[in-house]
């Protein structure tokens, strides 16, 4: 019988390895910054162009390689972190596997330059699939250069299968984030196509760094220290104060374990489980929590890109980082805060030590008798009907005793007739008409609800996923018209990351149909003209952040269905949220646009806005049967 299995040469070993290692652009970054702050860099320069596609080149002046060392660097399970096995589990570095700078090369095209601070010459190395081309003395700065050109150019699948340059490049974001909120003492700068658009300077504390990379000034007096020592675990970071939380700041959520990022559902859970009951639903915290164990007890080698690391303790960590959380967020909560508006506030004088406090004196007449004098009444004030003018009709007051006069029906009977009626004749072609029968009662649940009793039942209305179908149809239509907007007496600047200013001029001219008016001002900033009528409630700033993040989830929508996700992203910014008290006539007017609506018991996401509780179904929930009248 013939052999049928047989080795694979090493340069397919290392495009099956790349398959998990190197998955995009972002990861060459990742794995190319990691190991310039393993060689000791103090200094870090990514040059991007095409969004990783033409180059991605790394710039560090860490300790360098030698001649010898340049070469091996390339092969597989070469390391300069591990010389046995027990290695791994004490480690205090990122790279250690010795397959991704093997893997890059296999599907790129590689230059190095190289030279330690000790020697006088650099070394130059070429290197094409896997296949060394040139090796040569040269001329170059200590540290390390690694131009990584032509990414997957022997491997054209995965090359087509890469998204467009904006998602390419916020990927790339993402991870250089990761990276420059574990090394705040590094300096980074980030280049693309030529500008530059990231350049964070070494800092001092933490903090700064957070800051400085997500550029926002807020952020340093909405955050909360966190902090918590056990022989287990000692963790530190910030969360974000309750009422700053926004839908936007979910892709501002880290956890980080011994300088190294990692993912954790479990974890997120214990962080947003401390938050219960303090924030509106789907709004989620940022937060940056940073972990110290002992290397031993966590492995980081479950996983090709080491993001998910198994904790030996988990639970235990799990129960810490909870109560660090909800601790710090109750201190923040008590925490007293300096008020300098002092008008009606009672003067309070301060008294010296030796001040004598005597009890007041009260002046009263003794002899005083109010029935000495029995033949006198009180004399009834005059023109006493004037303290009733400008007081409804229909007052209590009014109507006891006088509902005949009053002509049997109220101001407010008349003004619920009127929605009834609205309300019928908006939806008087729709199958589910009996919904609109309103008996005039209306009121709202927990802030989240809002119940109406209809012909067959109860109706219960999701208010937020309500108000987001109104606006998505509202919007959809100003899409092919126009959508009125309200001019901003004092236009508003608003700084974003690169990836976001693209993706926000992008979609720029229906978002001006929907109005909301947005100008480039330069240097990955937009100012905000106008916004749209309907918004009025928000911060142009706050806007656009939910708006991006809505977008950005939105991605694959947008592409297939680009007025579809457009309105979609644009309501889902704009809607009330759970949480939000109305009055009467708004949640008369809510149901009435929902009403009128072509779907209106779906959200532009495909839930349910609303439901009807039969009767029949009450009767059953109190165990009543049907019963034939009883005779005259």
């Amino acid at each position: 019988m013939q052999n049928i299995i047989q080795l694979l040469p090493d340069s397919v070993a290392n495009q099956i390895a790349a398959g998990e290692v190197v998955q995009r652009p972002a990861s060459v970054v990742k794995e190319l910054v990691e190991n310039a702050i393993d060689a000791g860099a103090t200094s870090v320069s990514i040059v991007i162009k095409d969004a990783g596609r033409t180059l991605v080149q790394v710039v560090d002046n860490g300790c360098g390689m030698s001649e010898v060392d340049v070469r091996l660097a390339f092969e597989r399970h070469a390391t300069s972190k591990i010389r046995e096995a027990i290695d791994l589990f004490n480690l205090h570095s990122f790279g250690f596997r010795g397959e991704a700078l093997a893997s890059i090369v296999s599907v790129a095209e590689v230059e190095v330059k190289t030279r330690t601070p000790t020697d006088d010459v650099g070394t130059r190395l070429v290197v094409n699939g896997s296949e060394v081309q040139r090796q040569e003395p040269t001329s170059c700065p200590a540290g390390t250069s690694i131009a990584v050109k032509n990414l997957f150019y022997n491997i054209p699948a995965r090359r087509k299968f890469l998204k467009s340059d904006n998602t390419e490049f916020r990927h790339i974001e993402s991870e250089l984030k990761r990276l420059v909120l574990c090394h705040p003492e590094v300096a980074f700068a980030l280049w693309r196509d030529g500008n530059r658009e990231l350049e964070l300077p070494a800092a001092a504390t933490l903090k700064q760094r957070i800051v400085a990379t997500f550029a926002g000034i807020k952020y340093a007096k909405n955050l909360i220290d966190v902090a918590a020592k056990t022989q287990i675990v000692n963790l530190h970071g910030f969360v974000a104060t309750p009422e700053s939380a926004t839908r936007g700041e979910q892709d501002k959520q880290f956890l980080f374990v011994n300088g190294r990022y990692f993912q954790s559902g479990y974890f997120r859970s214990a962080v947003l489980r401390a938050y219960e009951q303090l924030l509106p639903q789907g709004v989620h915290p940022s937060y940056f929590i940073y972990f110290e164990v002992d290397p031993a007890s966590i492995d980081v080698n479950i996983h090709p890109t080491k993001t998910e690391i198994k904790f030996e303790d988990e639970k235990v960590i799990w129960q810490i980082l909870y109560a660090a959380v909800r601790e710090s967020i109750g201190k923040y909560a008590l925490a007293p805060t300096l008020n300098f508006e002092t008008s009606g506030t009672i003067n309070i004088p301060m008294l010296r030590r030796d001040t004598v406090v005597s009890v007041p004196q009260i002046a009263v007449d003794p002899t005083y008798n109010p029935f000495r004098e029995p033949g006198k009444r009180a004399q009834s004030p005059q023109e006493w009907q004037k303290m009733y003018d400008g007081m409804a009709k229909d007052h209590p007051f009014f109507r006891e005793g006088n509902g005949e006069e009053n002509g049997g029906e109220s101001e407010e009977n008349g003004k619920n007739l009127i929605i009834e009626s609205q309300l019928n004749a908006d939806v008087a072609e729709k199958p589910e008409a009996e919904t609109t029968a309103l008996q005039g009662k209306i009121f709202q649940l927990k802030a989240k609800y809002i119940l109406t009793p209809v012909k067959s039942g109860l109706m219960v209305v999701d208010q937020a996923r309500a108000h987001r179908r109104v606006l998505y149809e509202e919007l959809l239509q100003s899409i092919e018209g126009e959508s009125p907007a309200q001019k901003e007496l004092f236009p508003q600047a608003v700084r974003l990351s690169s990836a976001d200013y693209d993706l926000l001029l992008s979609v720029a001219e229906d978002l001006l149909r929907m109005g909301l008016e947005v100008c480039a001002f330069g240097d990955s900033t937009v100012v905000v003209q106008a916004m749209p009528a309907i918004a009025h409630e928000k911060a142009p700033g706050e806007l656009l952040e939910e708006l991006l993040a809505t977008l950005k989830r939105e991605e694959k929508s947008l592409r297939e269905n680009h007025r579809h996700a457009l309105a979609a992203s644009m309501a889902a910014s704009m809607a009330i949220r759970a949480g939000k008290t109305l009055s009467e006539e708004e949640m008369h007017n809510l149901i009435a646009r929902l009403l009128s609506c072509a779907s209106p018991d779906i959200c532009p996401d495909g839930k349910p806005t609303m439901a009807i509780v039969g009767v029949e179904e009450l009767d059953r929930k109190f165990q009543k049967r049907e019963r034939s009248a009883p005779e005259s």
